[in-house]
């Protein structure tokens, strides 16, 4: 309801507000945990880091698509979000292939941190193609 009246009051849709909002919110421990340990600048220590960051990462995405999914079949909702779920799932699966290497170099942050707004870009561009 918060995300909804901000994104009413900003005249921007409220997908996109709890798209940055809500994440930023919700994982603040593990951020704040995550630069802890970085801030060690030992191998072991950014190792944990990066690890943190990756699985919180996955699990609230496949956690909260679950709950959606579960809450729109239940309840015999309109399907209306296959861009969102096609964003969310290439995200998991880049992810997930960064996090199955042995060893992760410094560019592969950046690629990590530039998959977030690719993905607000790739929905933005799904649905203007048409993708509900």
């Amino acid at each position: 309801d918060v995300l909804s009246n901000l994104g009413a009051r900003t005249g921007v849709p409220p997908f996109y507000i709890s798209f940055i909002c809500a994440p930023l919110a919700s994982n603040a421990s593990e951020l704040l945990a995550s630069v802890y340990y970085a801030r060690k600048k030992t191998r072991r220590s950014i190792t944990i880091s990066l690890a943190t960051l990756e699985g919180a990462a996955c699990m609230n995405n496949t956690f909260c698509l679950a709950i959606f999914m579960a809450l729109v079949a239940f309840n015999r909702l309109a399907w209306h979000f296959t861009a969102e779920t096609l964003a969310i799932l290439v995200v998991e699966v880049t992810v997930a292939g960064f996090a199955r290497a042995r060893v992760l170099r410094g560019w592969t942050s950046l690629v990590v941190l530039a998959l977030f707004p690719a993905s607000i870009a790739l929905v933005a561009g799904l649905e203007a193609i048409g993708l509900d």
